[in-house]
């Protein structure tokens, strides 16, 4: 079962990066060896409530908000590339003194880990990312058989139509709980609201929308090539674990050939998960947790 979320929460803390201020929680036990938690794309830190509280006496756990996400301030220019993520998580480790530092990461949010460890080898004990390594090269190898110029004005309207649009807004938070349930069936009713309760903001009629910002949606135009992006993961030195979903969207790296690029790589499947596996299967994504650190 899933624990409950735990009554005594973490503190809320702020730095600046970029000129913006973000958003992180500390669980405390600062004695303790540092634990990074990095949430997803759209999603929140207080998404990792429950893995912080299984861990949080033996360990020291920050959780951040990335830009635009949650409590961070938004990019004023809508402007999130991935290199800019990965800038703000090298200001967190370099400001907070956390290196050598654990890292257990969601999906952007390990996209992000991975290429900071391959930067970084010696900051890193030990890495877990979570379907955290982007699209297939399936993928990329279709998105790049489009004309680049038809990529970028896709790119310019879909900027264009976020300007124009107003975040969603629901009548109660119940609406915005009802959301959330549709989009994973997997999640319990008490996931759910939580992660609603600590996803969502009251606006100034009493409705409430989503902490994150629209031009989140954006489809990321430019990135540096996956081969420089591989060379990345092959400098990771640290114990790595992937974790994937049986029935994500995202590929195996152990079937479409990208694991090959690290040293010191583990590959872990969970049966009836999807993307967020580690709230699909929290037991089991525990278990393997503790074991690997």
């Amino acid at each position: 079962m899933h624990d409950p979320v735990p009554d005594s929460g973490p503190t809320s803390h702020s730095f600046i990066s970029q000129r913006l201020r973000l958003n992180y929680v500390d669980w405390g036990n600062a004695e303790a060896p540092p634990l990074l938690l990095l949430h997803g794309g759209r999603d929140h830190c207080r998404s990792w409530d429950w893995t912080a509280r299984a861990l949080r006496r033996d360990w020291h756990i920050i959780a951040p908000d990335w830009r635009g996400h949650g409590d961070s301030a938004w990019a004023p220019d809508g402007s999130y590339d991935i290199n800019t993520h990965l800038y703000d998580l090298a200001q967190l480790i370099h400001q907070l003194k956390l290196a050598p530092v654990t890292i257990v990461a969601h999906s952007m949010g390990g996209a992000i880990a991975l290429r900071y460890t391959g930067l970084y080898p010696e900051t890193v004990r030990k890495l877990v990312a979570i379907e955290g390594l982007g699209p297939s090269p399936k993928m990329l190898a279709e998105r790049q058989a489009k004309d680049f110029g038809a990529r970028l004005r896709e790119w310019i309207d879909a900027k264009r139509a976020a300007a124009a649009r107003s975040p969603r807004r629901y009548p109660t938070l119940e609406d915005a709980f009802e959301r959330m349930k549709t989009e994973n069936a997997y999640l319990t009713e008490d996931q759910a609201r939580h992660l609603t309760i600590h996803g969502a903001s009251r606006n100034e009629d009493g409705s409430w929308s989503w902490k994150f910002d629209n031009y989140l949606n954006l489809p990321w135009i430019a990135d540096m090539p996956a081969e420089q992006v591989a060379q990345l993961w092959s400098r990771i030195t640290c114990p790595t674990l992937l974790m994937y979903g049986e029935k994500s969207w995202a590929s195996n790296p152990l079937e479409d050939g990208r694991a090959k690029h690290f040293r010191d790589a583990r590959v872990v499947t969970f049966a009836d998960a999807g993307h967020w596996l580690h709230h699909d299967q929290f037991d089991r994504f525990l278990a393997e947790l503790r074991a690997f650190l």
